[in-house]
Parts: structure tokens; C-alpha cells; sequence
């Protein structure tokens, strides 16, 4: 399964998540059958995220966290600096990929970069996301829109976890969340996204730009 090139890489550094939401529709809209895919790797300022299967979801009990209704898949998460964030905007149809395809592969890049590190981590059918000791540290959400999505996939490094305890996460009640901090991995963000990047990008088997900046270049 490959990824057509050039494939472009942009490092956002930390941004506001609806801004950055607007910025992938506005992408996604106006791509052409010619538009290279991106992946953009992101932070963001503290927010909570809330995904289209909105039944039975408990809002947060706080309200110091603003909450944002959004487009993508799955229920309620948390994102803050100190988690990483790639979204992917690729045209599945050209990539010879669907969503179950893409979903595995993001999963089991996690599970890759774990292991490298000595760390066990599963996938489960059921539940989208990566798994260390039934504690989720990664999480996806896609949205498919002419056969192109967006949205992609959240890691947690080194973050403050307490407001996922204001929430049932991704719609799971007393699901624990951990990151790789907690798992004694020291490396940073930087670091980690290198190191995840490397591995997407074997497992896409693509060539790539990387691009610095906004989402306006």
C-alpha cells in the first residue's frame, strides 16, 4: 500500500485545535485529484473534543476547558501540549487505501514505535486506539469526505492526564488513559514524533517533503 508523492510533512509546532480543524476542511474541500497528501503534526492548547456518536456521552464537569463539537468519528477526548497530534489528509482511493486499512496502520505504528522501546501495546477491534495494560495512549477519529480524510491520530507523551479524569474517554466510562512518560520513555515530544514519523512513512511506503510553517504555505 503506498501513498501517492510527493508527500508533504508539516510541523505546526502548537496550535489552536479549531483553527486547525477549519484549516483541514478548507484543505480537504479544495484538493484535486493532483493535490499532494500531507500529514500535519501538531500540539494543542488545552481542549476538549467532541466527535459525531454524541449518544449517552457525559459532557465535562468541569469548565475551565472549552469544548468544541467537530466532525470526526468516535465521542468525547481531551487534547493539551504535551500530546502529539498527526493528522492525516490523504486521498484513500489514490493511496489503495480504506479506512479499516489506514486505521491498522496508524494503530500498529504506535504499537512499532512502543515496542521499540521495550513497551507491549495492542490495538483492539472494538475500540479504536492503542492499549498498554488496558490503558489507552493513543486515540483516533477520522472523517471521510469524497473519498479523502482528515483528522488522524493523538499520542500521549508527557502531559497533564487530569482532564480526561473530567470525562468518560472516548465515551468509555473508567476507561484509565496513560502516556509514555508514565511508561518510563523519557524522550520528548520532538523526539517521539521523529521517531513515529519515520516509522508511518516506512509504512506507507512513501517518499516526502517536510515543510516547516502554517497551513497557509
Amino acid at each position: 500500500m503506498t501513498v501517492q508523492p510527493p508527500f508533504l510533512i508539516r510541523q505546526l509546532g502548537l496550535t489552536d485545535f479549531e483553527a486547525t480543524w477549519h484549516a483541514m476542511q478548507k484543505f480537504t474541500a479544495e484538493r484535486t485529484a493532483n493535490t499532494p497528501d500531507e500529514l500535519w503534526l501538531t500540539e494543542h492548547s488545552v481542549v476538549y473534543t467532541l466527535g459525531l456518536n454524541r449518544k449517552n456521552v457525559r459532557l465535562p464537569v468541569r469548565n475551565n476547558i472549552p469544548l468544541v463539537p467537530t466532525d470526526r468519528g468516535g465521542k468525547i477526548t481531551y487534547h493539551g501540549p504535551g500530546q502529539l497530534i498527526i493528522y492525516v489528509l490523504f486521498d484513500l482511493k489514490r493511496g489503495n487505501l480504506n479506512i479499516r486499512k489506514l486505521v491498522s496502520l496508524l494503530e500498529n505504528s504506535v504499537i512499532e514505535l512502543l515496542n521499540n522501546f521495550g513497551k507491549q501495546a495492542v490495538s483492539k477491534a472494538d475500540a479504536p486506539g492503542v492499549y498498554v495494560e488496558e490503558a489507552k495512549i493513543a486515540a483516533l477519529g477520522l472523517r471521510i469526505k469524497n473519498n479523502c480524510c482528515y483528522h488522524g491520530l493523538s499520542l500521549n507523551i508527557n502531559m497533564d492526564l487530569s482532564p480526561f479524569d473530567a470525562i468518560d474517554p472516548c465515551g468509555y466510562v473508567g476507561l484509565k488513559v496513560t502516556q509514555t512518560k508514565a511508561l518510563g520513555i523519557n524522550a520528548n515530544v520532538e523526539t517521539i514524533s521523529e521517531l513515529l514519523l519515520n516509522i508511518l512513512m516506512t509504512n506507507l511506503g512513501s517518499q516526502n517533503n517536510l515543510v516547516n510553517g502554517n497551513t497557509n504555505d
